[in-house]
């Protein structure tokens, strides 16, 4: 195929752009996973750690007088 003059390199550097693109969505999304990944680990050791006081404090709590 014959290409006119600065068509080619056009074609190469708008393969160039949607591959860079693509790279920019990419690692936005797997940025995004990420985070939610490591909110969602943290709030798993933030419920551990309030279910284990709240079981804690059930064990030391005395019975008080009823009225």
């Amino acid at each position: 195929m014959v290409y006119a003059p600065g068509e080619k390199s056009g074609k190469a550097e708008e393969v160039t752009l949607q591959n860079a693109s693509k790279q920019i969505v990419e690692t936005a999304i797997l940025q995004a996973v990420n985070q939610i990944s490591q909110e969602d680990e943290e709030e798993k050791k933030s419920d551990c750690s309030a279910d284990r006081k709240l079981e804690a404090g059930k064990l030391n709590i005395k019975p008080g007088k009823k009225k």
